[in-house]
Parts: C-alpha cells; structure tokens; sequence
C-alpha cells in the first residue's frame, strides 16, 4: 500500500513544536543554513507534508463552533479567507487526505468524492490542474490519473473524485458522494440549488463531510452556513500567507485596497453587508472617499463621551473633520476609545487636537454637563471646547448629514474608518442591529453638524447695509 505523506499520523502538540522552531529559525536568520543542510529526500517529503507547515487556519477544526454545543462534530467545514490566503491549497490537501483516509484531515477513506467550481473551466483550471490544485501537489507516487473529458480523478487505491459545474446544478442529482469540496461558492451563479442538490447526494459512509473554500460576501447561504450548528467555520485575510504572495502584491494591491469595503471583502475575508433600512450604505461611502484633503478652513473634534468608565460600558466618540473652502467636509480620522477614565479619553481627543492642530473640540453634554467640559480643560486650558446639547433624537441628529453623503458634500480620507463605517451602514431607525449606543456615529454627526451649521454651509459670505 502506497503511503500517504500529506497528513502523517501526528499529533498536532508535535506538529506546533515544530513549526515553533521553523519560525525562530526563521526569526534568527538561520532557516536558509537549515534548509541547505539536509538532504534532497527530506527537503521533498516537507514539501508534501502540508500539516506540519500548514497555517492555523488550515488546521481541521475538532467540532462545530457555530450553535452547537462543545464537541459536536462538524458536517461542513466553511474556511473564509481573502485573496491568496491559502484556501485552493487547503481544498487540494483535504480532498488528498479524503482519498486516501489520512489523518488529521480524514477519519476515513472517502471513495467518491465531489470537486465542484463555479464553473467547469474553474474546477478544471484552478482545483485540479491549477498551480495550488490537486495534481500540482500530490506526490508521484499518490498522483490520481486526471481523464478532462470524464471529468474524473482516479487514484491508485481506487477513490475517485468528479468534478462539478455550479452553472449546471442538475449535474448533482443521481451521483452519491462520502465527501466534497465547494470552491468560491459566494461566486456560484445558483448557491441555493447546486449546493442543496449536493447535500442529497452527501449520504455515504458513516460521516459524510464537505469543505467549503470562499472569499465571502454577503449572500444568504454564506450566512445561513455560519450559523449553521454543524458548520465549522475558521478565516482568514492575505495577510496570513504573505510570505508566500509576491512582494508587488502585497505593496500594490492591499496598499491600495485595505480598509476599503472591496478589501475587507476581498483581503481580510470579512463578510460586509448592508442593513436595508440604514441612512448609510457601504457604496455610497465608497463613492465618497479620497486619498487626501485639501487645504482646510476650519477642523473640529467631535467627542460623544461614556455615561461611565466601567468594563463593558459605551465607547467615548471622538471623530476628527475639517470644511474646505468649497464647503466640503472631510472626514480626517476616528480616534474612538473604550474602556479609559474621563483623564484617558479627555487626553485622547486632546491629542488629536493638537496633532491636527484643529479649531475646537465639540463635545456632547448630556450625560456629563459642566464635567465633560471640565475634564477637558482639566488636560488641556486652552483648547476651545464647544458643548452641545441633543436634543433631538439620534436619527433625526443623523439624517441631514447623511443627505449631505448623498450630495457629495462629506468625503472620507483614507480608509481607516471600518468601525465607523460599520456602525453608519447598520444605523436604522430604532439605532444599530446590536442595541449598543452609536459613540462614533454621534461623534461624527456633532463634527460634521458644527462645521456646518447642522447640515448648511456658513461660509465666506458678503452681507449688503
């Protein structure tokens, strides 16, 4: 019998050790010596032992982690992950591990296995014959037999695996599997019927089981999948296996995108949707973001300080904007803090006041009074601060300034304002999903209200006696 060097039998305390000492070696600059040092053999069955190099996130999960109690074993693994964070090689390795019965990755061994694409070409081009597929990482000796016009890989022990379409969910009905592999399934054109059909055909052996590699996006089966009770989910961003991505990449393509909707979708993995009833949406804000600000007239500090400091309370707002002479607001930074003592949060938006050498902190009152004023000057007597009072609701606090998004008149610079942006394209009418206080959001809307007189712009003006 051939033996299987992907997945050996090794315990996974073992296989942590040893990637401890691969990542101080490479820490101290001595993994090149190492490598050098050992033979041709040995440097080419590590290739093939994915385990032990294998990032966490490609470590099988021991239970379902989403509703289900402690222990239960998982029927889908959903491994999320952003652009070139590992998840083909992940899939290629698993359905190895499957055909051949080898643990961690296997309890037993799969006979029929399912391979399915978005599209034929994909499930051709990228999970079987692609540069992180199938056959580019099995061993000659475990190397299946690929027949394109049968769509079929077949290994020496008999497991035989098929490749499917997305765009053909009709494909899925008769065949029988004990095990899957579901690639980009975000992407597929008919989520709900191909991966349903593949759920009846998923009924041999005595644990049939299916993995799911995916940069998500926010389309109901993803969500119904991660809070399904037999569903293992583990993530991940590009940032994980960067060591492996090209260097013009990384500078080029996350430097551009990171942050942005597009790249916390598409790098971090995230799932980033939009709430229906919001005043924001996430393509609204995109259109409205710039590289840089122009030269500003005036620059305010927004600040929603906590009823209190103790563990588990609101977060302290502080939004940073500044007005041009144009009367466009931009958005410069969120500076947003939890947890700190009126002195902690008091210094932060002091800071950021002297760093952005701004005009004024205006801050809420409600809760705090003559205090948070006091506590201000306290850091800081000569900083401006102009105290203001809600006294309408939140949402109606909100809205002019989200007609003036609509409008153009707000752009935001740069890309680090995910929290924010969050809390603006889940803020409805009765406030965020979660029922937690919008600190950034109120911190924003106080800026953006002072720099513009409550949504009108008061600028420059000629007056006639």
């Amino acid at each position: 019998m051939t033996t299987f060097q992907t997945c050996p039998p090794t315990s996974m305390p073992i296989v942590s050790n040893l990637r401890d000492e691969f990542e101080n070696s490479l820490e101290a600059g001595l993994l090149e010596e190492m490598v050098a040092a050992q033979p041709l053999s040995l440097l080419k069955a590590f290739e093939h032992d994915f385990i032990t190099l294998a990032h966490a996130h490609q470590e099988p999960p021991l239970h379902a982690n989403n509703g289900g109690a402690a222990g239960v074993p998982w029927t889908t693994w959903l491994m999320l992950g952003g652009r070139g964070a590992g998840k083909t090689r992940l899939g290629a390795e698993w359905v190895r591990a499957q055909a051949a019965g080898a643990r961690p990755y296997a309890e037993q061994r799969a006979l029929h296995i399912a391979i399915i694409g978005e599209t034929a070409h994909d499930a051709r081009e990228v999970m079987i014959e692609g540069p992180s597929g199938i056959l580019a990482h099995a061993p000659r000796s475990e190397r299946p037999s690929w027949t394109s016009t049968r769509r079929r890989l077949e290994w020496p022990n008999g497991a035989v695996a098929t490749a499917f379409s997305a765009d053909d969910p009709e494909q899925l009905r008769g065949p029988q599997f004990d095990a899957a592999w579901c690639d980009e399934l975000a992407k597929w054109r008919t989520p709900d019927e191909t991966f349903d059909n593949l759920q009846f055909g998923l009924r041999l052996g005595p644990r049939p089981r299916q993995l799911v590699t995916t940069t998500p996006k926010p389309i109901a089966l993803i969500k119904r999948l991660v809070t399904d009770p037999r569903t293992a989910v583990t993530r991940a961003s590009t940032y994980a296996n960067a060591a492996h991505l090209s260097p013009a990449f990384i500078e080029a393509v996350i430097g551009r995108y990171a942050g942005t909707r597009l790249g916390r979708q598409e790098i971090d993995g995230e799932i980033i949707e939009d709430r229906p009833d919001a005043l924001w949406s996430r393509g609204a804000i995109e259109g409205c973001r710039v590289d840089a600000a122009p030269p500003l007239m005036r620059v305010v500090v927004g600040v929603d300080p906590p009823a209190s400091a103790r563990k588990g309370s609101d977060a302290c707002g502080i939004v940073a904007a500044g007005i041009s002479e144009a009367g466009i607001v931009y958005v410069l930074e969120d500076a947003t803090v939890q947890g700190l003592q009126p002195s902690g949060w008091a210094s932060r938006a002091v800071a950021l006041y002297r760093r952005l050498e701004a005009d004024a902190i205006v801050a809420e009152v409600n809760m705090g009074g003559d205090m948070v004023s006091a506590v201000l000057k306290q850091v800081d007597a000569t900083v401006p601060v102009k105290t203001v009072h809600a006294t309408r609701g939140k949402w109606l606090r909100a809205e002019p300034i989200a007609a003036m998004y609509a409008q153009g008149k707000v752009k935001h610079v740069g890309a680090g304002f995910a929290d924010l942006e969050d809390e603006m394209c889940d803020f409805g009418l009765g406030g965020l999903s979660s029922g937690a206080s919008p600190d950034r959001l109120d911190a924003l809307v106080w800026a953006v209200t002072e720099l513009t007189k409550r949504g009108e712009w008061v600028g420059p003006r000629i007056t006639f006696i």
